[in-house]
C-alpha cells in the first residue's frame, strides 16, 4: 500500500473530488482526516472509507476561520499524533463569479477566502506539525486557468488559483529542507455535477469546450486523484515545487 499508516488530511472531503480522494487514499492505506464543514456530508465520507475496511475520521472544519482550523489540525494530531500528508483540495467557484467589471466585493472575498486564506490557515497549523517528524507532503489544488485567459472569465477564482501557484513555490523553498515537499496540481475541466449539469442544458458550450481538449474528454476526479497520490506517497520524495498540468493537453493547445 502506498500510504500504509499515513495521517492525512483532506479538505472539502465530504464530496467531489475531496470525496474521491479520501476513498482512493483510504483505499492505498491512508488514515484520512476528513475536513468538511458539512457534517453529514463528511460523516458519510467517514462511513463508507470505514464500510470498506478504510480508516476515517471526521473533523468539521471552517478553513476559512483561523481558529477553527488551529482547533481541527489540534484535534487530528491529539488522535494520531502525527500529519504525514495535507491535501488542500476545498475550494469555491460561484456562479457570480465573472470579470472584474462585474464581480461583487462580496463574491471576490468569498473566493479569496476559502482558495488562498483557506491555504494559508492550513500550512500554517499543519506545517508545525510536519516539522516534528521531518517529514511531509502538502499537495495544493489549482488550476489551469492560473496560466491563461479565458473570454468567458470568472476572474476571482483565476486570481485565487495564481495565488495558489505562488504560494506553493515559496513553502516547497522554504521547508523542504525541513523534510516537507509542496507541490501544485493544476486540474483541467473537470466533470462534476455542476460542470455537467450545464453543459447538458447547453450543448454549443460542450462542443465547443471538447473542441479544445485533444484528449476528446472532460476529466474525471479519479485523473487527479492519481497524481495526488503519487505527491502524497514516498515515490514523490524528489518532486518538490512542482506545478503539474493534469489537464488532458488543454494548456498546450493554440487553436
Amino acid at each position: 500500500m502506498r500510504l500504509k499508516d499515513k495521517v492525512c488530511i483532506i479538505t472539502g472531503a465530504g464530496g467531489g473530488m475531496g470525496k474521491v480522494a479520501a476513498q482512493m487514499f483510504a483505499k492505498e492505506g491512508g488514515k484520512i482526516a476528513v475536513f468538511e464543514l458539512n457534517e453529514k456530508s463528511g460523516i458519510e465520507t467517514v462511513n463508507e472509507i470505514r464500510e470498506n475496511g478504510g480508516e476515517a475520521e471526521f473533523f468539521q472544519c471552517n478553513i476559512a476561520n483561523e481558529k477553527n482550523v488551529a482547533s481541527a489540525v489540534l484535534e487530528v494530531v491529539n488522535k494520531y499524533g502525527k500529519i504525514d500528508v495535507l491535501y488542500n483540495n476545498a475550494g469555491v467557484m460561484p456562479a457570480e463569479d465573472h470579470s472584474v467589471v462585474d464581480t461583487s466585493e462580496e463574491v471576490w472575498d468569498l473566493v479569496m477566502n476559502v482558495n488562498v486564506k483557506g491555504i494559508f490557515f492550513m500550512t500554517k497549523y499543519v506545517i508545525p506539525e510536519m516539522e516534528k517528524n521531518q517529514s511531509g507532503s502538502i499537495i495544493n489544488i489549482a488550476s489551469f486557468v492560473a496560466f491563461m485567459g479565458c473570454s468567458v472569465p470568472q476572474d476571482a477564482y483565476t486570481a485565487s488559483k495564481g495565488a495558489v501557484c505562488s504560494l506553493t513555490k515559496s513553502l516547497a523553498i522554504q521547508f523542504r529542507p525541513k523534510g516537507i515537499r509542496t507541490n501544485a496540481i493544476c486540474p483541467g475541466p473537470i466533470e462534476t455535477p455542476l460542470l455537467m449539469e450545464w453543459l447538458v442544458t447547453d450543448v454549443e458550450a460542450k462542443r465547443v469546450r471538447l473542441d479544445r481538449q485533444p484528449s476528446g474528454r472532460f476529466g474525471k476526479p479519479q485523473d487527479i486523484v492519481n497524481c495526488a497520490l503519487y505527491l502524497a506517497s514516498d515515490e514523490s520524495d524528489w518532486t518538490n515545487g512542482a506545478l503539474i498540468n493534469v489537464d488532458g493537453g488543454i494548456t498546450s493547445n493554440y487553436f
